[in-house]
């Protein structure tokens, strides 16, 4: 017997139905990995996506929406989170037309798929102050792709986005129920953001890294804390009178202060990222593998359990992603930014984790290396040319520099008391130094130029001649 097109599709409508319902039944928490691809030699998807399993990772999140990637995340039989630039906001925004044709051609293909559960909307957008335009629109653009995907079939998927800890006011959380956004975004976004997620039942995702919280307060905060080892330290705070044995739980409980503050006291809190890195620059304290491998593994087991925060018990069953898959030796800025990985490139471990949490014991592991950088680096640094450093690439990050501040790149002019000798490599030298010394306390720079420049204890300064140093911590 021949059935009508009509009864297939009723019966198909009504097999995702069942499946969905089914998904709803399902715990909330898993923890997965940030998949990022700005790296040499990444091995191909099915690899990598093959690494994240032997990790114990149960999903993988995309920045963007790469046709490949996702086909290859879709039969993985790992969760996948699909992302939208940043810079596809303001037409998604405009068009509900824009933002039905984005997800028919990017999201149908897996509409039966019940592992693609999320989509974020834009990467810490309210972070960027040069895109304030974007800001209003972040919420029109989600709301557009909300009703998208409802009328594709795809309503089980959660749209959200993510936040940085810089939204709350001077990224402070002492105590943790000071958190309160900043008054630039509360009216304009965060307020109609919060009712979104309130109303769709999705999550506020947020990018909690205890690493730089920890590193900008190390003189009162201990390491142990900020890594979510088991020690005597704890946090009072006076505001709420509860007691905190970690980092983690007291920045996101300050999340909680400030949404509660906007008014939003129920929407729930998931991670987008959290992790730290595995090597960094000289002026990078903390940056290694003992750190890196401690944290990532404590982070699991702290998960899995779902003890949750003081201020929220239980909310630790929630979607996490740990950041990164891999180290992504083409990222730009600070040596940080290029170790955060679990794996290496060519597919080796930066060390072993289980990201499902079942591996509760240190012991069940292999011994880490010890961490040689737990303190600031007590002397000067001073920002070197790299050797063999394309000369033409040089000069362009020299005159970019010295745009930014004419005057730091006076001394090296014809005349100047470091004009000799008379090289690229020197002039640059002496120009990144500068520019390192002037910014990098102010602005958060730091000596990177591209990819150019290298940090170096050793003083070049010469005759008259003195070069700026940077005294880290």
């Amino acid at each position: 017997m021949t059935m009508s097109p009509s009864i297939v599709v009723v019966a198909l409508n009504l097999l995702l139905f069942l499946a969905d319902a089914a998904l709803a039944t399902e715990p909330a928490h898993f923890l997965g990995v940030s998949y990022g691809t700005l790296g040499d030699d990444l091995p191909p998807p099915h690899v990598a996506l093959e690494l994240a399993r032997s990790a114990g990772a149960a999903a993988v999140r995309f920045y963007d929406s790469n046709a490949t990637l996702l086909a290859a995340a879709s039969s993985s039989g790992l969760g996948f989170v699909p992302g939208v630039p940043n810079e596809l906001i303001p037409s998604l925004s405009a068009s509900r037309r824009a933002a039905d044709a984005w997800v028919a051609s990017t999201l149908l293909p897996f509409r039966r798929n019940p592992r693609l559960r999320y989509l974020f909307v834009g990467n810490e957008v309210l972070s960027d102050p040069t895109t304030k335009s974007r800001w209003s629109q972040l919420v029109p653009a989600m709301a557009n792709l909300h009703r998208a995907l409802r009328r594709h079939g795809l309503g089980r998927v959660k749209v959200s986005t993510t936040l940085g800890m810089d939204a709350l006011v001077g990224q402070n959380v002492f105590p943790p129920s000071a958190g309160v956004f900043r008054p630039d975004i509360v009216d304009v976004a965060v307020r109609p953001l919060l009712a979104f997620l309130e109303r769709t039942e999705s999550y506020l995702f947020v990018d909690t890294y205890t690493y730089f919280t920890w590193t900008a307060n190390h003189t009162v905060v201990p390491l142990p804390y900020a890594l979510l080892e088991a020690s005597k330290f704890r946090y009072h705070d006076p505001g709420t009178g509860l007691s905190y044995t970690n980092l983690l739980d007291h920045m996101l409980d300050a999340v909680v202060a400030a949404m509660c503050g906007a008014g939003h006291c129920g929407v729930k809190l998931a991670l987008a990222e959290t992790g730290w890195p595995n090597a960094g620059d000289l002026d990078q304290f903390g940056a290694n593998v003992r750190n890196a491998a401690t944290y990532n593994r404590n982070v699991a087991r702290h998960l899995a359990s779902g003890a949750g925060t003081p201020r929220r018990p239980g909310m630790m069953r929630m979607p996490a992603f740990v950041f990164a898959l891999f180290n992504e030796d083409l990222k730009g800025g600070p040596g940080t930014e290029r170790h955060w990985g679990l794996f290496y490139p060519n597919s080796s471990a930066v060390y072993e984790v289980d990201l499902s949490g079942r591996r509760t014991a240190a012991s069940s592991y292999p011994p880490l290396p010890p961490a040689t950088n737990d303190a600031p680096y007590p002397g000067k640094l001073w920002c070197m040319t790299k050797k063999l450093a394309n000369g033409t690439a040089v000069r362009e990050q020299v005159a970019a520099a010295c745009k930014d501040e004419a005057a730091l790149c006076d001394p090296v002019r014809p005349g100047g008391r470091c004009h000799l000798p008379d090289t690229v490599a020197a002039h640059a030298s002496y120009v990144f130094s500068a520019h390192w010394n002037r910014f990098s306390k102010q602005y958060g720079g730091w000596c990177y130029f591209a990819g150019l420049a290298v940090e170096t204890t050793i003083d070049p300064s010469h005759g008259s001649c003195r070069y700026p140093s940077v005294i880290p911590g």
